[in-house]
C-alpha cells in the first residue's frame, strides 16, 4: 500500500497505481465529478495518471486558481484544433494559461492575417468543437517520433522547443484532430468547455526575444457555464470604472512622476489621510496585543542580506549596491525589514521571561520590479508594510500564530472584505534547492502552520511552491466585490533565520536556546492593499477611512460665512470635510462632489441659516432633509461604524 497525505494533514492508504481521480471517488462522488487535475508530490498531473509511491495529494477544481488555469490551458488547445481547422498550415508556439484566460502565440499561414474581426468567427469554431466532447488524451512519446511529427507538419516552433527536452519527458496531447507537444494536464474532455471569448489580438516575439520573428498572440477566457462568461463581462467593464489608477487621479489620492522614476509612488494629501488612518487602526490594535513600534532605516550593509539570504535569492534582480568612498563598502536599499528586527533582537542578551517579544514598523522596502510588471499601486518598487516579526519559544508558536491569524481575520472584516480564504503555502518538494534551512525546520514550520489552522474556525486551501524561501506561510486571499481574489495579509513561521543570525534566549534552564521568528504582515503593504481597497469600494470608503466625510455647499457666496461656522462645529466632534466655496451653481457643486465619492453633501442657503441647520444629501442616496448641526452631528455618529 502507499501512503497519501491530503492537506489537512490526514493519511490514507491506496493500493499502487491508483490514479487521483480514483482517490477523490473514495472520498466522495461529487469531489471526483469537479477533480480537473491534481498537485502530487508538488507536481501538477493528470487527475488519471496512477500513482506508484507515498505522495502528497492537493485535488483541483473549477473553484480554485491552479484548477481553473488547468480547464484554460485546455481550452487553449480547443482554440489551436479550431485555428487549424480554419486556417490549415498554421504553426504554434506558446499556448500557456495565465491567471486570467489563456493565449496562443501562432504564425498564420503565408499570404493570410488573423483579425479581431474574425473572433466570432473562431469562437463558433471552439463551441462546435467543444460539443463533441473529444477526449485529451496523454501519450508519452520518444524524441525520434516527436521530431518527425512535426518535421511532418513542418512546425519549426515545436521543433525548436524539442531541442531541450530528453526521451522520458515528452509527451503528446491528443482531442479530436489536434495533437501538440504538452506537459499537461488537461481536463477530462472539450465538452466541460460551454462559453468562450477571444479578448484581443496583438504581436509576441518568439521565446520573448525582440531578436526572433513576431508571431501573433491571441488571447480569451472560457468558462464551464454561459452565465459565467456573461457576469465576467459585466465585471470587466466594472472593473474598467473602478481601476484604481484612474480613481486615484480622480480623487487626488497618489501620484507617478517619471522624474521621480517609476513604480515610485507619492502620496497626495487625500491619499495620505487615507494611508495613516489605516496605519493608526493598526497601531492601536497592535499596542493592544503587546506589539512594540520600532524604525529601521532605509538601507543597510550588503553583509545584513548576505547573512539574512535575500542576496543570495533575490540580489541579481533587485536594486544593485551602493558604493561609498570607503574602499569594499556596499549598501543596499532594504528588500525586508525582518533583518534589521534580528540585529535588533540581538541587540542585547534575551531571557525567556521576555518572550514573545513582538517588534512592529510600517517599513518602506524597495524592489526592483522590470517595467512591464509595474502597475499603479498593486505592483511598484517603493512601498511600506505593516510588518512585525515576533520571537517567541517553540511552544509558544502555535499560540502566537492563533492570535495573528485572529488579527488579520478582525483588520480585513473592519475594512469590509468579509470573503476571506486562507492559503496553507507550503515549500516545492520537488525544488528544494529554492528554500533555506533543514527539512527538520521545514517539516516543523509546516506542521505548526497546518496544526494551528484546525484549531480556528478559518476556510483554507493548500499551495505547493508558494512558500517563501525561509519559510512555510499563510496568506489570507479575500475575494473583492466583483468577485476577483486577492491576496493581502500573510503570516510565515521562520526557523532558518534565528539560525543565520544566531540568535538565542537563556531558558529556565539557564541554557542557551533559539527562538522561532514569526513574520506578519496584516495589509501586506499599504500600496497593494489601498489599490485593492480602492476597486473593492469603487472610491466609496468607510465612512471612518474617507478623507472627506463632508462637503459645505453654499447656494450664494453670501452663505459662506455661515458654512465656514458649521465646518467649525463638526470639527469639534472629529468630522472632517471642507467648504466648496467656487463661484459655481450648486447644480455643479452636487455633480462635483458626488464625483469625488464625498459621503454628506450638506447645502446651506437662506432657509437653513434661519433655522440654523444645514439640507443633508448622502452620495448615491439623495436628499435627507433638513437637520440641525446636532441633529446632524448625531446621524453621521449613526453610520460611523468601526
Amino acid at each position: 500500500m502507499i501512503n497519501i497525505k491530503f492537506p489537512d494533514g490526514n493519511v490514507r492508504q491506496y493500493e499502487p497505481g491508483t490514479s487521483a481521480l480514483q482517490m477523490a471517488e473514495s472520498i466522495s462522488s461529487g469531489l471526483a465529478r469537479n477533480v480537473v487535475s491534481a498537485t502530487v508530490n508538488g507536481k501538477l498531473t493528470d487527475r488519471n495518471v496512477p500513482i506508484n509511491e507515498d505522495s502528497t495529494m492537493v485535488f483541483h477544481t473549477w473553484n480554485d486558481q491552479v484548477g481553473k488555469e488547468t480547464f484554460w490551458h485546455s481550452t487553449a488547445h480547443l482554440m489551436a484544433e479550431a485555428l487549424e481547422a480554419l486556417y490549415p498550415g498554421i504553426k504554434f508556439g506558446y499556448g500557456p494559461a495565465g491567471e486570467n484566460g489563456f493565449f496562443y502565440d501562432v504564425e498564420p499561414p503565408a499570404g493570410q492575417s488573423i483579425s479581431s474581426d474574425d473572433f466570432e468567427t473562431i469562437e463558433k469554431k471552439m463551441i462546435e468543437l467543444a460539443r463533441q466532447k473529444n477526449e485529451y488524451v496523454r501519450r508519452e512519446v520518444s524524441k525520434e517520433e516527436a521530431i518527425a511529427y512535426f518535421t511532418e507538419k513542418g512546425d519549426e516552433y515545436k521543433l525548436e522547443l524539442l531541442d531541450a527536452l530528453e526521451d522520458g519527458t515528452i509527451t503528446f496531447y491528443t482531442q479530436g484532430e489536434f495533437t501538440d507537444l504538452c506537459r499537461g494536464p488537461h481536463i477530462p474532455n472539450t465538452g466541460a468547455i460551454k462559453a468562450v471569448k477571444l479578448m484581443k489580438i496583438g504581436g509576441a516575439f518568439w521565446r520573448g526575444d525582440e531578436k526572433n520573428k513576431q508571431l501573433t498572440r491571441i488571447s480569451g477566457i472560457s468558462f464551464p457555464k454561459a452565465k459565467e462568461l456573461k457576469e465576467y463581462l459585466e465585471n470587466l467593464e466594472e472593473a474598467k470604472k473602478r481601476d484604481h489608477r484612474k480613481l486615484g487621479k480622480e480623487l487626488e489620492l497618489f501620484m507617478f512622476s517619471e522624474k521621480v522614476g517609476a513604480g515610485l509612488p507619492m502620496w497626495l494629501p487625500k491619499g495620505y489621510q487615507l494611508r495613516q488612518r489605516l496605519a493608526a487602526y493598526l497601531e492601536k490594535k497592535q499596542e493592544a496585543a503587546g506589539y512594540e513600534q520600532v524604525a529601521t532605516p532605509h538601507i543597510g550593509k550588503k553583509e545584513l542580506y548576505q547573512t539574512s539570504g535575500h542576496w543570495d535569492k533575490y540580489g541579481e534582480d533587485s536594486f544593485q549596491p551602493i558604493k561609498t568612498p570607503r574602499e569594499g563598502e556596499e549598501f543596499l536599499l532594504k528588500p525586508m525589514n525582518c533583518p534589521h528586527h534580528c540585529e535588533m533582537y540581538k541587540f542585547r542578551p534575551r531571557s525567556y521571561k521576555e518572550l514573545p517579544l513582538r517588534l512592529a514598523e510600517f517599513g518602506t522596502v524597495y524592489r526592483y520590479e522590470q517595467t512591464g510588471e509595474l502597475h499603479g499601486l498593486s505592483r511598484v518598487r517603493g512601498f511600506t508594510q505593516d510588518d512585525a516579526h515576533i520571537f517567541c519559544m517553540p511552544e509558544q508558536v502555535k499560540g502566537e500564530f492563533i492570535a495573528v491569524v485572529h488579527i488579520v481575520q478582525e483588520v480585513l472584516g473592519m475594512i469590509g472584505f468579509d470573503d476571506v480564504t486562507a492559503q496553507i503555502s507550503l515549500r516545492d518538494p520537488q525544488t528544494p534547492e529554492k528554500y533555506i534551512g533543514s527539512d527538520e525546520n521545514w517539516a516543523t514550520a509546516e506542521q505548526a502552520i497546518i496544526d494551528a489552522c484546525k484549531e480556528i474556525d478559518i476556510k483554507t486551501v493548500t499551495e505547493y511552491g508558494e512558500a517563501a524561501f525561509y519559510g512555510p506561510k499563510l496568506d489570507f486571499m479575500v475575494r473583492d466585490a466583483l468577485g476577483r481574489s486577492w491576496q493581502l495579509g500573510t503570516v510565515q513561521v521562520d526557523y532558518n533565520l534565528p539560525e543565520r543570525f544566531e540568535l538565542e534566549y537563556i531558558g529556565s534552564d539557564n541554557e542557551a536556546h533559539r527562538p522561532v521568528m514569526i513574520h506578519r504582515a496584516p495589509f501586506g503593504s499599504m500600496e497593494r492593499f489601498t489599490s485593492i481597497l480602492i476597486e473593492h469600494t469603487a472610491g466609496k470608503f468607510p465612512l471612518w477611512l474617507a478623507p472627506e466625510q463632508f462637503a459645505i455647499l453654499p447656494i450664494s457666496e453670501r452663505f459662506n460665512d455661515y458654512a465656514q461656522d458649521v465646518k467649525a462645529k463638526l470639527a469639534e466632534h472629529d468630522i472632517r470635510g471642507l467648504v466648496d466655496d467656487r463661484n459655481e451653481t450648486i447644480g455643479r457643486k452636487i455633480r462635483d462632489n458626488e464625483t469625488k465619492r464625498i459621503p454628506f453633501m450638506l447645502i446651506v442657503g437662506e432657509n437653513e441659516v434661519e433655522a440654523g441647520g444645514v439640507a443633508v444629501r448622502v452620495q448615491g442616496e439623495g436628499d435627507k432633509g433638513t437637520m440641525s448641526v446636532a441633529e446632524f452631528v448625531a446621524f453621521f455618529q449613526e453610520q460611523l461604524v468601526y
